[in-house]
Order: C-alpha cells, then sequence, then structure tokens
C-alpha cells in the first residue's frame, strides 16, 4: 500500500513536469488538459491531505520544470552558490505551489458525486489558485494555464474573461469528463459531447471584432544581443552604445523601438554629445524612438525607465517623454523587506528602482498611443488593463521592452512571448517587442507572430504594425474592476458547493 501511495506522489510530480512542455509548445494545447484531467480524477478519490501533496507536488514540478532558468539568474549572474541557488528556486516553486494544494484539499473534501458539480468546483478552486500565485506578495503568475492556449480552441475567449477566465473554462472541460463515477459509457460519452459542444461554440463565436484599425506605422525593432556578465562592464560600454547609436540613427522605420536598459547609463553619466544627437535627431525628423534607460538621481531615487523622443516632445521635461516601470522583480529591482540579507549574498545591479505610476500616459505619435511596458510588465494583464478607463486615452499599440538575458538561452524567451501573445489577444492590440536577446518580435492583434529575429543574434527587424482602436470585453471590465469578478464568481461557486456538501453530511448525520 505504501509503495503504491509513493508511486502515486512520483506520477503528480512526473505529470506537473510534463505540463510544462505546453507552454513552449504551444500546439500541445491538449496536452494540458490531459494532465489536469489525470490530476482531477485522481484527487477525487483520495482523502483532502492526500489530495494536497498531490497538488503541492503537482504544482512544484509545473513551476520547477517552467521557471528554472532563474537558477541563471541567481548562480551565473548574480553570484550565489549553486547550492543555495537551487535551494532558493526550489522553495520558491513549492511555497508558490502551496495555493494549489490547499485548493485540491478542498477540492478533495467539498465535492459531491455530481461530475459536472464538482468539475465546476475543481475550476472554481483552480482558478482561485491561480489568482492567487498571481496577486499575492506582489504576484508570479508565470506560466499560468491560460498561456498553454494561445494557439489552442479557447483562445478565442480571451478578448471575453481573458487568461485566468481561460484557464477555469479549461479546468472544468478537463475535469468533467473525468469525474463521472457511473459505470458505463453512456455518461462520459455525454460529458465529452458537451465538452465538445463548448468548444465548438467557442469556434463559432469566435474572438468577436471589437477593435477597429487607427493607421500603419512602419517599426524598426532593435536587438543587441549584449551578454548579461557585459552589458554593465564598462570597459566594454563604449561598443554597445556606438551600435545603440548607430542603429537608432540608421532605423528605417517611422517608430523606432529598443529594448530595456540598451542605454545603460542615466543620460547624465553620457559623453553629452551622444545624448543630444539622439535628441536632436529625432526631435527635428519625422521619426520617434522608445528606448530603455535609467532615470533619476540620487535624492528622488532611480526608475527602470523608457524614453520617447520626437519632434512633439521637444516641449517636455528634458525633451522627451518618459515612463517609468511600475511592477518591479522582486531581487532584481526591489528588495522585499526582510531579505536585504540575501540580495547582499548576490552580485546584481541596478537593484532598488522607485516605482512608476500603474496608469501612465502613452507615448504619442501620429496619432497612435503607445503603450510602453518593461519586462514583465505585461504579464499582468489586469494592470495594462487600467490604462483602458479612458478609451479615448488607451493605447492602440503595446510596446514591450526587454532584457531577459538574466535567463539565458532558455525556455524563458518562448514562454515570454506567448505572454506577449496572449495580451494582445486579450485587448486585440498589436504588440511589439524589443528585447536584448529575444524573442524581439511584431504581434498583430489577433495575438499572430508577423515578424520576428532569432534568439541570441545582434541585427534589426523591420516590420509594419496597424494600431486599433475600441475596447474588447475583458478590457472593459478589467479597467472597472479588476480581476475580482473573476476572484467572486470563484468563491461564489466554491461557497455554494461547500454548503451544499455540509448540509448533505448533517442530514446524513441525523
Amino acid at each position: 500500500m505504501k509503495s503504491l501511495l509513493r508511486f502515486d506522489l512520483l506520477l503528480a510530480a512526473l505529470f506537473g513536469a510534463l505540463y510544462s512542455l505546453a507552454f513552449v509548445h504551444t500546439g500541445l494545447w491538449w496536452l494540458e488538459w490531459l494532465l489536469v484531467a489525470a490530476l482531477a480524477w485522481r484527487t477525487a478519490a483520495v482523502t483532502p491531505a492526500r489530495a494536497a501533496a498531490l497538488g503541492l507536488l503537482f504544482g512544484s514540478a509545473w513551476l520547477g520544470a517552467g521557471t528554472w532558468w532563474l537558477f541563471i539568474s541567481l548562480h551565473r549572474y548574480g553570484g550565489l552558490p549553486a547550492w543555495l541557488a537551487v535551494l532558493a528556486v526550489a522553495l520558491l516553486c513549492a511555497f508558490l505551489s502551496l495555493y494549489l494544494a490547499l485548493a485540491l484539499a478542498a477540492f478533495a473534501r467539498w465535492r459531491s458525486g455530481s461530475a459536472a458539480r464538482d468539475a465546476l468546483l475543481f475550476g472554481a478552486l483552480w482558478l482561485l489558485a491561480e489568482l492567487a500565485r498571481g496577486v499575492i506578495f506582489t504576484g508570479f503568475p508565470w506560466i499560468a494555464s491560460g498561456y498553454a492556449q494561445v494557439d489552442g480552441p479557447l483562445a478565442a475567449l480571451a478578448p471575453w474573461v481573458g487568461v485566468y477566465g481561460i484557464g477555469f473554462v479549461g479546468a472544468v472541460l478537463a475535469a468533467w469528463p473525468m469525474l463521472i463515477r457511473r459505470p458505463g459509457l453512456r455518461a462520459r460519452a455525454l460529458a465529452l459531447a458537451a465538452v465538445a459542444a463548448v468548444l465548438g461554440s467557442a469556434a463559432l463565436l469566435g474572438p468577436g471584432r471589437f477593435t477597429q484599425p487607427v493607421g500603419t506605422l512602419s517599426v524598426t525593432l532593435l536587438q543587441g544581443d549584449v551578454p548579461q556578465d557585459e552589458k554593465f562592464a564598462l570597459d566594454l560600454m563604449p561598443q554597445q552604445l556606438a551600435w545603440t547609436e548607430q542603429q537608432l540613427l540608421a532605423a528605417r522605420g517611422d517608430l523606432v523601438v529598443a529594448p530595456e536598459t540598451v542605454i545603460p547609463l542615466l543620460p547624465s553619466q553620457l559623453d553629452p554629445a551622444y545624448w543630444q544627437t539622439l535628441v536632436d535627431h529625432f526631435q527635428h525628423g519625422r521619426q520617434a524612438v522608445l528606448l530603455g534607460l535609467p532615470l533619476g538621481d540620487e535624492d528622488v531615487g532611480y526608475t527602470n525607465s523608457a524614453a520617447g523622443i520626437s519632434a512633439a516632445t521637444a516641449g517636455l521635461p528634458g525633451g522627451y517623454y518618459r515612463y517609468d516601470k511600475h511592477h518591479l522583480v522582486p531581487f532584481g529591482e526591489f528588495i522585499p523587506t526582510g531579505f536585504h540579507w540575501f540580495t547582499q549574498l548576490m552580485n546584481i545591479p541596478l537593484g532598488d528602482f522607485n516605482r512608476g505610476p500603474v496608469v501612465a500616459p502613452s507615448f504619442v505619435f501620429r496619432n497612435e498611443r503607445i503603450g510602453a511596458n518593461i519586462c514583465y510588465e505585461d504579464l499582468f494583464g489586469e494592470e495594462l488593463a487600467e490604462r483602458f478607463r479612458d478609451a479615448a486615452a488607451a493605447p492602440t499599440i503595446f510596446a514591450n521592452l526587454s532584457n531577459i538575458g538574466w535567463f539565458g538561452n532558455t525556455i524563458a524567451i518562448d514562454q515570454h512571448l506567448q505572454i506577449s501573445r496572449m495580451r494582445a489577444l486579450e485587448f486585440q492590440r498589436p504588440m511589439l517587442r524589443a528585447t536584448n536577446t529575444g524573442a524581439t518580435a511584431v504581434i498583430d492583434h489577433h495575438g499572430r507572430v508577423t515578424a520576428h529575429l532569432p534568439r541570441y543574434t545582434r541585427g534589426v527587424l523591420d516590420g509594419v504594425v496597424q494600431g486599433r482602436s475600441g475596447l474588447t470585453p475583458f478590457a472593459w471590465w478589467a479597467s472597472r474592476f479588476g480581476l475580482w469578478p473573476l476572484a467572486l464568481g470563484a468563491a461564489a461557486i466554491v461557497l455554494w458547493r461547500a454548503r451544499a456538501q455540509r448540509r448533505r453530511r448533517g442530514a446524513a448525520a441525523e
């Protein structure tokens, strides 16, 4: 019996590790459903304590296999001993999996035996676990389950319910046929037919046409391919800055976008002629540039920022539009309270920034409103949605400036591309990605990659982007209520099933 229980736990860990494949190879969206279905089936047959163990192992393996590249930033670039970096990543994955463990324990306790109702309960608890991971302690929703569907049939729901809503629907559909306990094939066949009907309805419904074209811009995106351990090396910086300047001045696109900290120095630290050359070129020409650099000083603090320069920015302070990153990376861009000892063990520069406003104005150029976001800010669709409260001022194009060279030539690049594609689907806005090492790409408002550069190559990408106006349903409700509609809806389902189960047990006791 004990060996069977150990095999059960080992299988949960194996399935969790396999689950991460669907977030890189998006054609494997069906694999996600198979593994979630197996998890739901097994959880329905065990005690709450056992279900919690299954959830902890499944979630830890899911996150461990999907975010192992954090080890590279901590060890190779941060200088942590390998054993400590492995331990830190493992503890993070285990901690974040506690939400799934609690959710599965609750499912095992409150399931009723009705497949449809239990599937709804499973999906609601799954959703609450994902929301908790994505929001609490600044949130880490990387590889949330809905991202696996960016090329799947449920992608059509993105402009309606967003990535978390997709995760809920997917969990319900995966669990439903597997939770049928009645003998025979008829009940399971009916459930599978219902699932097929839901998928068919999503396909017929389609993403909807909620947005309209505004105009077209030619764009040039830079990818410097600067090794992370050389990016802040003072002896190598002149060559890096010279290449950046050369490409910015020679760019052919109407809009030029360069990566996060493509200029790794404050404007005051640059040769005055360098910065003035860029300002003069774009203020007196027909082009515009949006590039990443740190801003601020010792008195007011520093920000991870983007500067936009065009003919229209001449009257702004400093002569440029400014966007300051709001959602900062723990340990990389700010130090959580009580963890200064941990960051002192690492050798990572730029470790403590100020936050920018959550609702920032767009960079306006040729009737387009370019909504800048930096690095993993595009992971938080609910925060980007806040820029859509005023439809007349909402972005018509998103531009993501990233540097994930911290994580090497790994699956993190593919995962971040899928995240940006999901944002394009949710808001029906094109997304420009200018990155240091990849994935530099142009994504249209249907979430399709229309142009891209090979990863880890130095180059320039030319493309065309069409701005869009109008609001998707997701943009409308998320801009007003955040993720509360999803959280409250899921909580209502859980309370409904929990109360029904308590009444049933009370009646049985009598």
